[in-house]
């Protein structure tokens, strides 16, 4: 298009579709309305959340759906703010998160003279959070700065980056030039690590592959390496699904101690992407997980590789990568291959562990993915998350994640699978969440009918916090601030025009979100513990 002028905000919403944005999560106000001059006649869809925080877990949740970082836009103070625990849980997760927002004039900063929306030091205060934050001092450093952004989005461990644009900056005029996506690339493995991981992958008798969700972009890879070494495959929580119908698959914590027993007996253990933190592998905090034998850890990360279990040989690459230079040197497993059935039997003993009540909630979690098949399901912190964290098989990569993990933040859900469903609009997006955990952010169902996402909120109502009031009770303590009232969800959804039941049976699930997934907008499930039968044992 050869070199134009435009004001800050007009280049910055062109940077951003040159990089293939395609949607924005924000609320306007004084201090970003520069943003948006050219939004409207951008390619760029806006979404409104109904709180700034909402905006993050829909920049999450899209983020997590298309591989693609969500962008939020929102305003300086209270608007960032707002943002933080979105931000530390795209940080915790590995997501990939760009939070644009304003800050006051250049002038005034750091001299406390009690500006509107105004912080201490606002870029400080998000430092610990992000991988990258900017503050645009001068106007002409914009594309050279977004690219930066861009470029550490997708070449390292995701997640958040944080560039702040003082108002004054935002109406200067600069030269606009040809744009072009940002390019980046991971870290590559040496030669001879490949070639030493080969030789461990040839001679191993009962390897085993764990994967975690710096894993999910190479799953057709991992397969293929699975099934050459013969080994089991254990998912963690964000990669579950990876693998659905596999014999090799393993979809259960390692946290369980039949894949714990599993892993110990293995000669060769390669974890993919994983963090191997605590709440994917000491999930009740009993210092159980094993020493393993033999260890391979492969992260983008170097920081990583050094946390959590030592390994034998830590590989710092991308998995899609360092699978790239792995394949190639190896063949099929031989006829006394076992994975198979080592899967099997691990299936089997978590099954058995499985309390009824856990059963009963995965079931309902089966009943979802078979009327659906290809859905999506965005957990919230709720009893039957909590459930199919520990043993559920989702029906396809990217199909299940939630904030049971990480960070753990309620009110997750809801916003979150709005950016799903923005994210693939066609597909049915069920959000699993507690009665406690939607009212962090009930306001959201008018967010997703606003856009029309395709979302079924599935709302698990135990009459408050129930996991928490039982972990008390386990511990000896009398329950205490765990039953706050819930509103009545289905008057609720009918105040923003959401069809909605609530089932007396839980056989009915099939048939309700069967009936509502053919809808063009979103909808409401009640399922209570226990005034639904069926629903729990």
């Amino acid at each position: 298009m050869g070199v134009v002028t435009k004001t800050v905000g007009e280049a910055l919403i062109d940077i951003l579709e040159a990089n293939g944005v395609e949607a924005v999560f924000g609320i306007p106000g004084v201090h970003t309305v520069e943003l948006y001059r050219g939004l409207a006649a951008s390619e760029i869809r806006h979404i409104t959340p109904r709180h700034e925080q909402g905006a993050g877990f829909m920049a999450d949740g899209y983020a997590r759906v298309t591989g693609k970082p969500g962008v939020a836009l929102v305003i300086t103070g209270p608007g960032l703010t707002n943002t933080i625990t979105a931000m530390a849980q795209a940080y915790q997760d590995s997501v990939p998160m760009l939070v644009i927002s304003g800050v006051n004039a250049r002038a005034s900063l750091g001299h406390g003279r009690g500006k509107l929306h105004e912080l201490p030091d606002q870029r400080a205060m998000m430092a610990p959070l992000a991988l990258m934050t900017h503050t645009l001092l001068e106007p002409s450093d914009l594309p050279a700065v977004m690219d930066r952004a861009f470029a550490i989005l997708q070449s390292r461990r995701p997640g958040p980056v944080h560039i702040e644009i003082p108002t004054d900056v935002m109406v200067e005029k600069i030269a606009v030039g040809d744009l072009r996506p940002s390019k980046a690339c991971g870290p590559r493995a040496a030669q001879a690590q490949v070639l030493e991981l080969a030789e461990k992958c040839r001679k191993a008798q009962r390897p085993a592959v764990l994967c975690g969700g710096g894993s999910v972009a190479a799953a057709d890879k991992i397969r293929l390496l699975a099934e050459r070494i013969d080994a089991p495959l254990i998912t963690t929580v964000n990669a579950r699904g990876m693998f659905a119908g596999h014999p090799l698959s393993v979809p259960a914590s390692p946290s369980l101690a039949a894949v714990r027993d599993l892993l110990a007996a293995s000669d060769l253990v390669i974890a993919l992407g994983t963090q191997m933190g605590q709440t994917d592998y000491d999930m009740y905090a009993d210092g159980g997980f094993p020493e393993l034998a033999d260890l391979v850890r492969v992260d983008i990360d170097a920081d990583q590789l050094a946390r959590g279990p030592e390994a034998a040989l830590p590989v710092l690459s991308s998995v899609d990568q360092l699978l790239d230079d792995l394949l190639p040197l190896l063949e099929g497993p031989g006829t006394e291959a076992d994975g198979a059935a080592r899967a099997k039997a691990c299936r089997e003993a978590v099954s058995t562990w499985l309390s009824p009540k856990m059963q009963a909630e995965i079931s309902v979690l089966e009943t979802i993915r078979e009327t659906l098949p290809g859905c999506i399901i965005v957990g919230d912190s709720t009893q039957a998350i909590y459930s199919g964290n520990l043993s559920f098989e989702a029906g396809r990569s990217h199909g299940w994640f939630n904030a049971a993990t990480g960070f753990g933040a309620l009110g997750y859900g809801p916003p979150a699978a709005i950016g799903a469903s923005i994210g693939e609009p066609e597909t049915p997006v069920i959000c699993l969440v507690g009665d406690g955990g939607l009212q962090f952010s009930l306001a959201e169902i008018g967010s997703a009918r606003d856009c029309g996402a395709k979302v079924i909120f599935l709302v698990w109502n135990n009459d408050g916090y129930g996991e928490i009031r039982t972990y008390m009770l386990d511990c000896g303590i009398e329950p205490e601030g765990v039953t706050p009232s819930a509103p009545d969800f289905g008057k609720i959804a009918d105040a923003y025009g959401l069809p909605s039941v609530r089932l007396d049976d839980v056989s009915e699930l099939g048939a309700a979100v069967k009936r509502f997934s053919d809808l063009s907008g979103p909808s409401l499930i009640e399922i209570h513990e226990t005034g639904t039968r069926g629903a729990t044992a």
